[in-house]
């Protein structure tokens, strides 16, 4: 028996920003519920933009009352600027979803597909492809951004539900049977 609970994922950006939001019932099984692109790049002036990225998460919030937040954390590249501006849309959807109430997760991009297809590498492609066999849902490939903030939100429902959330990956049978004395039958 799992906690019902509703999850909002965002892939933060000051041009798209995508949305998804998932569902995660008695069962423990997670429905697709909505989501969707922002498109921001018709607005010339980046504190307009963040204001935006605030006002509608906050609306999101209102409307589906997540219970927590999983957003892509920004990652490493060559240009200082774009994770700046990145790291400005995060904080944006991030406050929001705290004056809401949700609590705020981070995911780096590579454990989202990892989480999702098994490899940290995967094209936004074949995660669109997976997310959509997983929820059942038809993905029109515009919506990539979209999809990868429900593959946010499924790496964070993932994480919840999976019995090795926040252990060791490394180690040994003997550390694991001491770490879980009632799971050894």
């Amino acid at each position: 028996m799992t906690k019902p609970c509703t999850i909002l994922g965002i892939d933060p950006g000051t041009n798209l920003l995508g949305f998804g939001i998932i569902r995660v019932d008695a069962s423990g099984k997670a429905q697709y519920v909505d989501m969707g692109v922002l498109d921001l790049r018709r607005v010339d002036d980046i504190y307009e933009k963040l204001h935006i990225i605030f006002d509608k998460v906050c609306a999101l919030c209102d409307l589906h009352h997540p219970d927590d937040l999983a957003i892509e954390s920004p990652f490493y590249g060559r240009n200082a600027q774009v994770i700046f501006k990145l790291g400005r849309a995060q904080g944006a959807a991030m406050t929001a979803a705290l004056t809401r109430g949700a609590k705020v997760y981070e995911y780096a991009p590579r454990k989202a597909k990892q989480a999702i297809c098994g490899n940290g590498a995967a094209s936004k492609e074949q995660v669109a492809l997976i997310v959509e066999k997983t929820l059942g849902i038809d993905i029109d490939p515009k919506h990539l951004d979209a999809t990868d903030a429900l593959a946010i939100a499924m790496c964070h429902y993932y994480q919840m539900t999976s019995p090795l959330a926040g252990k060791s990956s490394g180690g040994s049978w003997e550390k694991f049977i001491a770490a879980n004395p009632d799971r050894v039958k």
